[in-house]
This record gives C-alpha cells, sequence and structure tokens, in this order.
C-alpha cells in the first residue's frame, strides 16, 4: 500500500491549478502559490506564505509565516526575463525570509542548497549561489551574485557586498559588512568587516584533528605575511603544506578568479593574532 498521502491545502490558501504539488505537501492558511512553482514531496508552508516565480522547492523543506519566495528581485535591470530560484530539500526557512529568483546578468539561476537555516528576516538576492549546510541568521542579508559555501554561518544583522564570496566553514560575525573575500575557514567580523583569525571552533566541532588546524594556521599566518607577492605565498604555502586538504582547498579558493578583492586581518592584530592563533591551534582539539 502506498505511504503517501495527497496534499492537505488548507481551504482559504490560493494555489494556482498549474503548480506541481508533491505528495504530503501541506499548505497552510491564506498561503499562496503560483502557476510555476514546484513543491516537492513533503514541503510545508505553515501559513501567510507566498511562492511565486519560477520557483523550486526540495521535499521536507519547511517555510514559515510571511516569508516572500520567488518573486522579482529587486534589481532595476531586471526586465521580466525566465529566470529561476532552485531551493534543496530539507531546509528551514523562517518568518519574513525573502529569497529572489536569478537575472540576465547572474545566469537567471539563485540556488539554495539541501540542509540550511535561513532566520527571521534574511534575505538571499538575485544569483546567490548557496551550498549546503549554511545558516544565515537573524537579518543576515546577501546582495546580488554572492556565493556561500558549505558550512558558512552568517551572524545576525551581517550585510555582505555584491559578488563576494564566502568560503567554506567561514564564519561572520554579527553586525558586520563583508565587501571583500572570506577565505575558506576564516573568522571576520567587525563594522567593515577583518578577518580575525580562523574559525577553530568550527573546526574541532565537524571533527578536523589537530594536525590540519595546525597546518591551517601556519598557512593563514603565510598568506598575509608582508614578504614577496600573494602568488610566491601561495607556491610555498602548496609547497610546504598542499597535502593537506584543507590547506589545497584554501590555496584554490584564493587563487580562482574573484570579483573582489580578500578580506584581510587588520595590520596592528597580525603579530598578536599570530602568536596567539598558534597557541589556540595546538589546543583546539582540547577547547569547550
Amino acid at each position: 500500500m502506498d505511504s503517501t498521502a495527497a496534499p492537505a491545502i488548507h481551504p482559504t490558501a490560493i494555489v494556482d491549478p498549474a503548480a506541481r504539488v508533491g505528495a504530503d505537501v501541506r499548505i497552510g492558511p491564506y498561503s499562496i502559490v503560483g502557476p510555476d512553482v514546484d513543491l516537492g514531496e513533503g514541503v510545508v508552508l505553515h501559513a501567510h506564505v507566498v511562492v511565486g516565480g519560477r520557483t523550486s522547492i526540495g521535499a521536507r523543506t519547511q517555510i514559515f509565516p510571511f516569508a516572500s519566495i520567488g518573486l522579482p528581485p529587486q534589481d532595476l535591470k531586471f526586465k521580466g526575463e525566465e529566470s529561476r530560484l532552485v531551493i534543496g530539500a530539507d531546509n528551514v526557512i523562517r518568518e519574513h525570509v525573502t529569497m529572489n529568483p536569478g537575472t540576465e546578468g547572474g545566469g537567471l539561476l539563485t540556488q539554495v542548497g539541501d540542509n540550511c537555516l535561513f532566520m527571521v528576516g534574511s534575505h538571499v538576492a538575485h544569483d546567490c549561489r548557496i551550498g549546503n549546510r549554511v545558516i544565515l541568521a537573524n537579518n543576515a542579508t546577501l546582495a546580488g551574485h554572492v556565493v556561500v559555501e558549505d558550512f558558512a554561518i552568517l551572524g545576525g544583522l551581517s550585510a555582505v557586498h555584491q559578488f563576494c564570496r564566502i568560503g567554506r566553514h567561514a564564519m561572520i560575525g554579527g553586525m558586520s559588512a563583508v565587501d571583500q573575500d572570506v577565505i575558506p575557514y576564516g573568522l571576520v567580523m567587525g563594522e567593515r568587516a577583518h578577518l580575525n583569525g580562523l574559525n577553530l571552533i568550527g573546526l574541532k566541532r565537524r571533527g578536523y584533528d589537530r594536525a590540519a588546524m595546525r597546518a591551517l594556521r601556519a598557512a593563514f599566518d603565510a598568506l598575509f605575511e608582508d614578504q614577496g607577492t600573494l602568488a610566491e605565498r601561495l607556491a610555498e604555502i602548496a609547497a610546504a603544506h598542499g597535502d593537506v586538504p584543507v590547506v589545497r582547498e584554501l590555496v584554490d579558493f584564493v587563487r580562482n578568479d574573484a570579483s573582489r578583492g580578500l578580506c584581510h586581518p587588520r595590520p596592528e592584530e597580525r603579530s598578536q593574532d599570530r602568536r596567539a592563533g598558534r597557541d589556540s591551534a595546538g589546543d583546539a582539539g582540547d577547547e569547550g
């Protein structure tokens, strides 16, 4: 016997007959679903949710009241082109979150991965690419064309400038304004965000060992030295630690073409951070 159930649609909801609604979907009171929407199996729209545009939402994703998903982007260049918003599976999208589809200038696609958490009031603008297990805390905001890689965390009220890249496992502190690329595993904070070391606590929680963290710490120190060119420093890092996957990922990230520069530590903090960082990297396996 088929264990799947037909969609449960509240009588006050408005669902266009052309919308594709999967099994076990629940659409709560006063929600609106447009004709070009595809809701995967087990999706839940709790109440007062608006999903429009050419939007696909993956299985078991939950969307909470007053979220606006897939409506036209906030871009004056947008002329109604057939762009899309694709959201993966098992995401939690809380109240008042906004997500917009892509534009012609960004490949006509905004994409969100799986198992992400978007807290109250967070915003994903047109042409963003969000990885898996990303967290945007309350009112975190992404401008257009931003790339956020897997496991990154953006603190409350943080804002990311258009075309920036946020590397894997990076953490952005609350109320930070990010206008340059953030390296994988980086820890960023400040009114005009600066790199404040590495996200060592996050790495420990995700099972990285001390050897990997020591190598990453050494690579971080070398990357932001004052001697030589960036290309020379990257070559030295690759030669010394290129066999360590996290370091290889860091080197590849920096070498990739980018629209923005790199987020750097403040010069006055480098020597102090370098001394403290070596100790913390060595002890990270014992931190609570």
